[in-house]
């Protein structure tokens, strides 16, 4: 299902739901599930250093979001209340919720519109290097003040298709990855291949135009949220290239006082430039949830 090798006890599986077909994978036996969810421009593989880490003592599950990875492109929405609700039938079709639920990058709205609308499938969240709609993510993509000049093309209706189709590996691997990574070596060839493999597919840009176009116009209904029902769950904010903007972010749409971890050194990609440093800070603050959860049954 996957052409790059997977590390060892990684499994492939697939869960039809919402109408789409999510690839997902899945490690570990025991413990509280957690749920990663990757941000642009990868898939599940974004954490293929990281499961193992959190497989020794967590169940953990790394979903392709659809359009993204091995996850179905057919026709329909791609939007991040799409993508919240396929999280939703996905969390309900393993029947392992609530989860510690872990997003990254673009997928901010996706995590943050399920962690709200569906608070009991959601014990924690765990924001790595995201912004949200509503809350200054749109800057992102004014290029007049040091936007990102993709985030335009991607949203621009066909853009995509017409300028990236056939040069999935250049852009990932001469532009995307090394524009945001500060540690040498970490990002390796394999992974662009990889990644490249899922945006190389027909209709292998759905996902990420659809999120990216999503972004520009939904920031008033996630402050929405925010408002009410509100997110209640623990937050846990990290942050490395972008600095505090998480911290920031997240400090501003939860309705609770948050967790907050800075990596310095550190470029975009956390899970793949620094997984024993990201693993330790997620075990850390989902150990620390499930400790206080147990005390306050006990009472």
């Amino acid at each position: 299902m996957t052409s790059a090798r997977s590390p060892q006890d990684i499994t492939h599986h697939r869960a039809d739901v919402n109408g789409t077909s999510l690839h997902y994978v899945s490690a570990g036996a025991g413990g509280s599930p957690i749920l990663l969810v990757h941000g642009f421009p990868e898939s599940w593989w974004a954490f293929h250093k990281l499961i193992p880490r959190l497989a020794a003592t967590h169940r953990v599950f790394a979903v392709d979001l659809r359009g993204f990875g091995d996850s179905g492109t057919g026709p329909g929405a791609y939007d991040s209340a799409t993508s919240a609700a396929d999280l939703h039938h996905l969390i309900a079709h393993l029947d392992v919720g609530p989860v510690h639920l872990t997003g990254q990058d673009i997928s901010g709205a996706t995590v943050f519109r399920l962690a709200t609308t569906h608070p009991e499938q959601v014990r924690s969240l765990t924001a790595i290097e995201m912004g949200l709609p509503g809350f200054g993510l749109e800057a992102l993509a004014d290029v007049t003040h040091g936007g990102a000049w993709h985030i335009g093309v991607l949203a621009a209706p066909d853009a995509p298709e017409l300028l990236l189709t056939g040069r999935e590996k250049e852009f990932l691997g001469r532009y995307a990855f090394p524009s945001m990574t500060a540690v040498p070596q970490a990002i390796t060839d394999t992974d662009i291949e990889e990644f490249a493999r899922g945006y190389a597919r027909s209709d292998g840009w759905r996902g990420a135009a659809g999120l990216y176009r999503s972004m520009l116009r939904e920031g008033p209904e996630i402050r929405g949220l925010a408002e009410s029902p509100g997110l209640h769950q623990p937050v846990l904010a990290v942050g490395a290239g972008g600095g505090p903007f998480t911290r920031d972010t997240m400090s501003q749409a939860a309705s609770t006082e948050i967790s907050d971890v800075q990596l310095a050194g550190v470029g975009h990609y956390v899970a793949l430039e620094a997984p024993e440093k990201l693993a330790a800070a997620i075990l850390s603050f989902v150990d620390g949830v499930d400790k206080e959860s147990s005390v306050t049954l006990a009472e």
